[in-house]
């Protein structure tokens, strides 16, 4: 089922709290219970729909990072999230809000951080589809990055997890494995496949459905477990050498 059918008039009802929960609030006209109170943990509504709100703020966040909102930026928007064209007016309105909001990005990531606090595969998700983004317009600017980089440190990833997402982006010809797995090439086999089992569990694209993933945007997720499935592939082959 699809998280568009009525992704604002499903928020009405719940309770929501923080910037995101005052924003959308601001959308629909307070018809949600909403606050920019510090208290960030009381949400209540459903999970697939928090996480296309919050990736809709922080994508509109991004796309004024480098100064200006491209218009392959915003496509890849509509088409990552696969926005129906009858539904992109309401999602614009989130856009356009959060684009013009005086806030920075920073409220909103500590607010997501907090949310998904107990499921940091699904924080990696969300830098992983900030890329994707960013990488739409041909160039990933330095203000971008550093955007990036700083909500992941808000997310709690470390340096190592940053640069492994941010590896697997590449063809699986050109990834340096080790720092996909987030591992050194002086470890042993068994350390390595610890790690490699371990990441292929937390972002299995079942498990992350399961988290509150929404499968509009579960494509990610397969190309980056394909990413960790070939950095551990190349490696067992370099150390059956």
């Amino acid at each position: 089922m699809s998280i568009w059918g009525s992704l604002i008039g499903g928020f009405i009802g719940f309770s929501f709290a923080g910037p995101i929960g005052a924003l959308i609030g601001s959308v629909v006209g307070g018809k949600i219970s909403s606050t920019r109170r510090s208290s960030f943990q009381h949400s209540f509504a459903p999970p697939q729909q928090v996480f296309a709100i919050a990736l809709i703020i922080l994508t509109a966040k991004l796309a004024k990072a480098d100064g200006q909102v491209s218009k392959e930026e915003l496509i890849a928007v509509k088409n990552k999230l696969k926005i129906p064209d009858h539904e992109i007016d309401q999602v614009g309105k989130i856009f356009n809000k959060a684009k013009e909001d005086s806030l920075g990005y920073e409220p909103y990531a500590q607010q997501i951080a907090q949310i998904y606090r107990n499921n940091p595969a699904v924080l990696d998700e969300v830098i992983n589809i900030l890329f994707y983004i960013a990488e739409a317009d041909g160039k990933v600017s330095d203000s971008e990055i550093t955007m990036i980089r700083n909500i992941a440190g808000i997310f709690g990833i470390s340096q190592n997890q940053f640069e492994g997402i941010r590896e697997s982006r590449k063809d699986s010809d050109k990834l340096n494995p080790y720092i996909v797995l987030g591992c050194s090439s002086n470890d042993d086999f068994v350390t390595i496949r610890k790690k490699y089992l371990k990441l292929s569990k937390e972002h299995h694209p079942d498990v992350l459905m399961n988290k509150g993933v929404p499968p509009e945007v579960i494509e990610e997720s397969k190309k980056k477990m394909r990413s960790i499935n070939s950095a551990f592939d190349q490696i067992e082959k370099m150390k059956s050498k």
